[in-house]
């Protein structure tokens, strides 16, 4: 097992204002589903021990005092359990009343976090009760049961590679919530516990801030806020749960439930830092953070997370909600289209030049140039599709390109290469019977050359079309296909060309145009450049010699975008693939993955212009800037 997974739970139990006992039976019972669950850490609700509720009822002494004696029977129920929990409960220090989080792990109290910001307005009042923690550091207090502990706003609770930080429901609604700070001070995990009443609209407001802050942070963020046995008088609760992640929301619960309810996720901790790592303004931002921290240490016995239950999607580039994955690719197609439309008005230029195979990715580039040249109210007559049939070109192909390109009213021209290969295989002296690396890329560098040269003729800009997929592989021919004028595709992963495709097809397509897109994504990918075979169907297929595109796409996503390595990214593979390919074939496309990786870098290192639309992109300018000659040993 990787070790920097762990689960986190948040937790909402049942509760009786001001009634303890009820209140600790059900906390004991929610951290016993937490440990069932492999969970290490448990968020709790504000005074949960209390409830929130209890108004007036907290300048009661003897609220306060079964509320430690709660505390001191969790901390001995909590001894011969593994796992850090995180429970709501009020503190009297120095005739001051504090709203607190205590943290308990293996019968101690390991520290005390106060709330920082205290709601006094509308339907909250709590500073009648409640003295704000915010500026308490460097301090301890002692209670009958355990002496010296720390208390304060500065904690950071540490084991291992998990750094929890504490705040407490309003402290997330300020301007600048602690656990920025926190988050800034090294905390990749941050907790809340909260008694977020429930109005018209409010969840959905709750779950944005838990979004954002965990993004804003790069952090890990589990929220637990008070259930529906909270509600009193004017206020009702739902007891909402969630767990974001770095800017995204990978669990809650279903709200105004009636029992105990506890959700758990795995978070990667090794991912979070490395997004930290990565994101210079997040270590900028570090040189102006206020807070000096006191780190507490602790130790879990283990780090098994038992069953790893979190989902690892096949394809991370492709949504796999269809309603997202649908305003996804219109946001990129969007991308792509304004791209082409300000690099056409800056030079001046009216025409465009783009092969056409009838495969996917010359078809996207089409498909962009055509929704460009409308938007500009320039003629499709100006776009000049060429194909180029060659030694490997299949009818199947073939009547795809020439329909499309028909079909769309482009100023279509149909340019064969076979006798000019032939003429330049006996130039340079090579057999035509010998079907190497010299008679493929002779081909790819023919069809490039009568690009360029038309475009040239007229006026035109060469549109490449080779994806991010190929890219990251190398699975082009250097000053062949590698090279266009300005390359719509560029950022876009081969299993992501396909959605767009079949996006285009479905929304942005009339039925003529629509079959014949249909009939492009049901081709094999190949590059057509070996002789068809005796049935006349492709006979190279690109999958078959480098490996599945969506293995690749996978493997650039974790090694690109968190700098996994190898044994997590095969790990995750595993799971991701289970039912689909063995450990032994991920393997072997890893290895492969890696080997075209570093070894093509110098194609990489010259490509030309191209729009980024997502977070990964190989751009020499800026987004990937790696040697040439980097040895791949490390990572194999």
């Amino acid at each position: 097992m990787i070790d920097s997974f762990i689960k986190v739970s948040a937790a909402c139990p049942k509760t009786k204002v001001a009634d303890i006992d009820f209140n600790l039976d059900n906390i004991e019972e929610c951290v016993n589903k937490a440990l069932k669950d492999s969970s290490k850490l448990v968020i709790f609700p504000e005074l949960c021990i209390t409830s929130y509720t209890c108004a007036d009822l907290f300048s009661q002494q003897i609220l306060i005092d079964k509320s430690y004696d709660s505390i001191k029977q969790l901390c001995s129920f909590s001894k011969q359990k593994d796992i850090l929990i995180c429970i709501g409960a009020p503190l009297l220090n120095n005739y001051n009343l504090y709203n607190c989080a205590y943290i308990i792990f293996k019968g101690k109290i390991l520290g005390i976090v106060p709330k920082s910001y205290l709601p006094n307005y509308t339907e909250f009042y709590e500073k009648r009760w409640f003295t704000e923690g915010i500026g308490i550091k460097d301090t301890t207090i002692s209670l009958s049961f355990q002496q010296d502990i720390p208390f304060g706003t500065n904690l950071i609770f540490q084991a291992g590679k998990l750094k929890l930080g504490l705040e407490i429901c309003e402290d997330l609604w300020v301007t600048i919530p602690p656990s920025s700070y926190l988050s800034l001070a090294g905390a990749n995990v941050l907790g809340n516990l909260s008694a977020s009443n429930e109005i018209v609209s409010k969840a959905d407001y709750r779950k944005s801030l838990v979004q954002g802050q965990s993004g804003r942070c790069i952090s890990s963020y589990v929220y637990s806020s008070s259930g529906i046995g909270e509600s009193s008088t004017d206020l009702v609760f739902s007891g909402h749960l969630l767990i974001g992640d770095n800017g995204s929301i990978i669990n809650e619960n279903h709200r105004f439930q009636r029992e105990n309810q506890v959700i758990t996720s795995i978070i990667d901790l090794d991912r979070l830092d490395m997004e930290r790592s990565k994101n210079i303004s997040f270590s900028d931002s570090m040189k102006f953070c206020p807070y000096e921290v006191k780190n507490i240490q602790f130790e879990y016995e283990n780090m098994d997370i038992g069953v790893f239950n979190k989902t690892i999607e096949k394809h991370p580039f492709v949504p796999s909600d269809k309603k997202v994955r649908d305003y996804r690719c219109k946001e990129i197609f969007n991308i792509q289209t304004s791209a082409l439309a300000k690099r056409l008005e800056h030079t001046g230029i009216k025409k465009a030049i783009v092969g056409i195979s009838g495969g996917l990715d010359s078809t996207l580039a089409l498909l962009v140039i055509v929704k460009t040249f409308d938007l500009l109210k320039i003629p499709r007559k100006n776009i000049i599709t060429i194909t180029m049939p060659g030694f490997g070109t299949t009818d199947r192909t073939y009547n795809n390109a020439v329909n499309l390109c028909k079909n769309l009213n482009t100023d279509f021209r149909e340019i064969n290469i076979v006798a000019a290969c032939l003429q330049h295989f006996k130039d340079i002296g090579h057999p035509v019977e010998k079907h190497d690396v010299t008679y493929e890329n002779v081909q790819a560098r023919e069809r490039t050359q009568i690009l360029m040269d038309i475009a040239n003729k007229e006026g035109g800009l060469v549109i490449g079309t080779g994806d991010l997929s190929e890219l990251a592989l190398g699975w082009c021919t250097y000053n062949g296909d590698h090279m266009s004028m300005y390359s719509v595709n560029c950022s876009i992963p081969k299993t992501l060309v396909k959605f767009l495709v079949k996006y285009v097809s479905q929304k942005e397509s009339d039925k003529n145009i629509s079959d014949l897109l249909v009939d492009i994504l049901d081709t094999p990918i190949s590059p057509e450049l070996l002789p068809k075979d005796s049935e006349g169907n492709i006979a190279q297929k690109t999958e078959d010699l480098v490996g599945p595109y969506e293995l690749h796409d996978f493997f650039l996503y974790y090694f690109v975008r968190h700098g996994a390595t190898p044994e997590k990214i095969r790990f995750l593979a595993n799971i991701a693939f289970k039912s689909i390919y063995d450990d032994e074939t991920i393997a072997k496309w890893l290895k492969k993955f890696i080997t075209r990786f570093f070894t093509q870098q110098f194609k990489r290192s010259a490509i030309p212009d191209g729009p980024k639309v997502g977070t990964i992109s190989l751009s020499p300018r800026g987004d990937w800037r790696m040697p040439s000659d980097a040895s791949y040993n490390s990572w194999l």
